[in-house]
């Protein structure tokens, strides 16, 4: 397949989001992905153009027990400093002017395809903020897992439950709790939140850099910059180790899956208490999936459903609830992960 065609839509592409009357068709974006998370991040302003700067307290002195006439040695609190980077993602579309008019409506098809893009945008910044590790790639910054990786020998060690998974075929539940103080997304300092589009009109793009072939094409431009900071690691809980296999056998005569509500209470009670910020567990479809097999058990009294507004529209939906705390999907975690020891 040529360049040009992997890297603008194509008449082949019009057709598609043609109906057979040749108006512009409802697309079902079959290739969506379900990342809740993102309706949860609050986006704070960094203090670096870089990134985001946080002083986090290593040790507290300890009073000393003393007598009458005896004096007391000097002590003093210790504190470092820890800088999250940011990750740059960015995207460009070049629409061949004639595909984009072809079918009389213009703006419809193009809004179309930004549709497409901040979905992928979406998609790869979920796993970022789930997997993301700079010591692989330094273009990412350190999502949860990279934070929240080892069950002992490590600060994070204490906020790590395993579920008692081996193999490969794991996966993970994340209990984050957002806030100011807490965990939250930075974007650079003097910049704004959120995703940056600007729409360029027509121009000449090059098509092919061998024999300098131009068209003119309708041309966006997207841009996001963000970074993940955990101000305070006790506001996040991994539950690891969740091996997917015998999950999938919950409620069957021969169940041999995790106790995964036993673990979500001792999650909740790994927060500190009085601690501000929203809490809400993640986890992808397959764990969400057994949760609700788990609300058919009679005498459950922990899960329960509620009516919610989807920020994202105006459509109603049933989330699920482990007492007041929401269980949202992130198709960003895997059922693949190795066990973690």
């Amino acid at each position: 397949m040529s360049t040009l065609s992997t890297t603008n839509p194509t008449l082949l592409d019009v057709a598609r989001y043609l109906d057979p009357q040749g108006n512009i068709a409802k697309i079902a974006l079959i290739l969506m992905k379900y990342n809740t998370i993102l309706e949860d991040m609050p986006s704070i302003e960094g203090n670096l153009p870089t990134g985001h700067q946080t002083n986090v307290e290593t040790s507290k002195p300890t009073p000393t027990l003393r007598l009458v006439n005896q004096g007391v040695v000097p002590a003093k609190a210790t504190a470092k400093a820890i800088v999250d980077g940011l990750a740059m993602l960015e995207n460009r579309n070049s629409i061949d002017i004639n595909v984009a008019k072809l079918n009389g409506n213009v703006e419809s098809f193009r809004q179309r395809q930004s549709r497409s893009f901040i979905q992928g945008f979406m998609d790869e910044l979920s796993r970022i903020l789930v997997y993301g590790d700079v010591s692989t790639d330094s273009r990412e910054f350190n999502g949860l897992a990279a934070r929240y990786f080892a069950l002992s020998g490590q600060t994070t060690s204490t906020n790590m439950i395993t579920a008692g998974g081996s193999g490969s075929d794991n996966t993970s539940i994340y209990l984050v709790k957002w806030g100011e103080d807490t965990t939250f997304t930075v974007y650079p300092k003097g910049s704004q939140a959120g995703m940056q589009f600007e729409d360029l009109g027509i121009q000449d793009v090059v098509t092919d850099a061998t024999t300098g072939a131009v068209m003119r094409a309708y041309t966006s431009w997207f841009q996001w910059l963000c970074g993940l900071v955990v101000a305070d690691w006790r506001s996040v809980v991994r539950i690891c180790n969740i091996d997917k296999s015998d999950l999938i056998t919950a409620s069957d005569t021969s169940d041999t899956s995790a106790n995964i509500l036993k673990f979500m209470s001792q999650a909740y009670d790994l927060l500190p208490p009085g601690q501000n910020g929203k809490p809400v567990f993640y986890m992808n479809n397959t764990v969400l999936s057994m949760l609700r097999v788990k609300l058919l058990v009679k005498g459950n009294m922990c899960l329960s459903f509620k009516d919610v507004m989807s920020p994202a529209s105006d459509i109603a939906r049933k989330d699920l609830y482990f007492y007041d705390i929401p269980c949202k999907r992130v198709d960003s975690i895997l059922n693949t992960e190795a066990t973690i020891s």
